[in-house]
């Protein structure tokens, strides 16, 4: 296993595909639940960064009169999950390697180092594919029901019960499904990937492509996994994903191990 506290390391060699069973998916949720209650500040501490940003993204559409820029974020939010979940992967990494014992700056100090890794490239991979979303989302809006309806949707919502607002929806989501999807593929397992192995970003993603091409009905139900827990954790004003991000977060660590077999 990749020292992560010292300097850096020789490039790893590439992990061996494994054959994934639908049972991996009950172990990990499992043992990521474990991983939550052994270390509950550090999860809750990455979740409150995610769930506060979410509340004040709300607050300023709101405070802005564009509540309506809530639908296509509220779909588009959860595509930067994966990325805030690394600190919850250096935990999972340290509890199973038996190191029950750590301040919690030593997990800060090894995120603070991934600046200088791969990282940061796979990060604004994220970033710029949610930005793309949001501007989709918006243009789709725009072109289902035109531009008034920018400007009176804040007013009332009736335009989204028209046949084209339902038309929007419906388009809107398949498309969402979609970018969700090539997402999920390229963030599977490429982000724990990246934090144990000296590799590049690229190879990280194509890695994760590999993976669900490997086992795709338990690849899709995991990312379908993903989203339903997501979506009940965002319905109580996303309250519920103060526990469901950090399970999901250390769940993707032993996903990550059932789909890959290390090589070094």
């Amino acid at each position: 296993m990749s020292d992560l506290t010292g300097a850096p390391l020789a490039p790893s060699r590439l992990p061996e595909l494994r054959e994934m069973a639908m049972g991996d998916i009950g172990h990990a949720l499992r043992s990521g639940l474990r991983d939550f209650r052994r270390k509950p500040m550090m999860g809750l501490f990455f979740s409150h960064v995610y769930v506060v940003g979410g509340w004040l993204l709300y607050v300023f559409f709101f405070v802005t009169d564009q509540v309506w820029w809530a639908i296509p974020i509220t779909v588009g939010f959860p595509l930067i999950g994966p990325f805030l979940a690394v600190g919850l992967y250096e935990v999972s990494r340290r509890l199973e390697a038996g190191q029950a014992e750590w301040a919690r700056n030593d997990i800060f100090g090894v995120i603070w180092r991934q600046r200088l890794r791969q990282l940061p490239s796979m990060a604004w991979v994220i970033i710029v594919y949610f930005l793309f979303w949001s501007f989709f989302a918006h243009m789709l809006f725009a072109l289902f029901l035109g531009p008034s309806a920018l400007t009176n949707v804040t007013s009332s919502y009736a335009y989204l019960l028209q046949p084209e607002g339902l038309i929007m929806l419906v388009v809107g989501s398949a498309f969402g499904a979609v970018f969700a999807f090539v997402l999920f593929c390229l963030t599977a397992v490429s982000l724990p990937l990246l934090l144990e192995k000296e590799l590049d970003f690229v190879t990280a993603m194509l890695t994760s492509i590999a993976v669900v091409r490997k086992n795709p009905r338990v690849m899709l139900a995991w990312g379908l996994t993903i989203a339903a827990l997501t979506f009940l954790g965002m319905l109580p004003g996303l309250v519920g994903l103060f526990v469901v991000l950090p399970v999901l977060g250390h769940a993707t660590w032993h996903i990550y191990r059932c789909a890959l077999q290390s090589v070094d």
